[in-house]
């Protein structure tokens, strides 16, 4: 079984994504094959919040140019957007960077 921080890889610091970190929004990039039940329980475990929705979007791989003309393919990946309770407190990861 998965432990949280296999679920949760890293978080997602954009200007769109600070943006809703003032409304308790938060982006993360997670395991491919995570479910957001599983990713509400590992946000929970790892930053001892309360989450009250999970919306998931897998983002696909973009057409690279990799040398003298190849084409390739950045990886694709899933990305999870954590909106925590109201009475809920913030992550404090993110507090330095809105």
């Amino acid at each position: 079984m998965a432990t949280a921080y296999d679920i949760i890889i890293r978080p997602v610091i954009t200007e769109r994504a600070m943006a809703g970190a003032a409304d308790k929004k938060y982006v993360f990039e997670v395991a491919k094959d995570a479910g957001k039940i599983e990713i509400r329980k590992a946000v929970e475990e790892i930053f001892g919040v309360k989450v009250s929705s999970v919306n998931t979007v897998t983002m696909p791989g973009k057409e690279k140019r990799m040398g003298a003309g190849r084409p390739g393919k950045t990886r694709s990946w899933k990305k999870a957007y954590v909106q925590l309770t109201e009475d809920s407190k913030t992550i404090e990861f993110f507090e330095g960077m809105v």
